[in-house]
């Protein structure tokens, strides 16, 4: 059970980024999104420039268009499967079950088209959805103290994630600054490895039709205590665009 003192600064970040109201009444989230950064070259996959995605609003459903290649996409469903469709919707290749390949040998050296739907499709419907998926149910909040000897204070929550939502660990810690805006989250990229703890950064916020939102983030390296290495930056991502797209022009 979340505590009360959790869930209240939870909801103003909510309030922060766009309200409950108006994301209440959205089917989901198209954006357009560029990434790059060391753990494309340690996987051996492209970088992606100005990519157009899409992200329901509440269920763990993304999509990739043009991706892998032009005219086709790659979909995300859920925990129980990656897939790619050509350019008449037909599936061309598919994968049930995706986060279980991640123990394999190859994973480890390479990424197929099918390994990068699924990290990046569950990272990114994360990032986008966050914080209001929050606030679904089978979320534990509990509200921390904020970081001892930090410059800035940040107000710090750590989530305990429910098992059907695919996301990087189980446990995550989220840090908001004094307007509730959400500056920083630590996890561990598990089907990166165990070791892969990381501090994602958010900075440039800006606001898309009632959606306020990071425009800029990286990850970075967080191998010891809670400060980030500043090298290397495992990923890059930039936000050009995101267009909430409501439940009347979704229909």
């Amino acid at each position: 059970m979340s505590d009360l003192k959790a869930l209240k600064i939870i909801q103003e970040a909510v309030e922060a980024h766009g309200g409950l109201a108006y994301w209440n009444g959205l089917e989901g989230l198209e954006a357009e999104i560029s990434a790059r950064g060391f753990l494309f070259t340690a996987k051996r996959r492209p970088v992606l420039n100005r990519v157009r995605m899409w992200a329901h609003a509440r269920e763990p459903q993304f999509t990739f268009f043009d991706f892998p290649n032009p005219g086709q996409r790659a979909e995300l469903l859920g925990t129980r499967e990656v897939r790619i469709l050509d350019d008449r919707g037909r599936i061309i290749d598919r994968r049930g079950n995706p986060r279980a390949v991640f123990h394999g040998l190859r994973q480890f050296f390479v990424w197929d088209d099918l390994d990068f739907t699924y990290f990046g499709g569950y990272a990114t419907w994360n990032y986008l959805t966050t914080p209001f998926l929050l606030l679904e149910k089978g979320f534990i909040l509990k509200a921390l103290d904020p970081l001892p000897g930090a410059v800035v204070k940040l107000t710090r929550i750590e989530a305990i994630f429910p098992d059907h939502i695919p996301t990087h660990s189980k446990k995550q810690i989220f840090y908001f600054d004094d307007q509730r805006l959400l500056r920083r989250l630590d996890y561990t990229a598990e089907i990166v490895g165990g070791w892969a703890h990381a501090a994602h950064l958010c900075e440039d916020y800006q606001t898309f039709d009632g959606i306020k939102a990071s425009t800029r983030r990286q990850v970075l390296p967080l191998l010891f205590g809670n400060k980030p290495l500043p090298r290397p930056r495992l990923v890059e991502l930039e936000v050009h665009r995101i267009t909430p797209i409501h439940h009347s022009e979704a229909a």
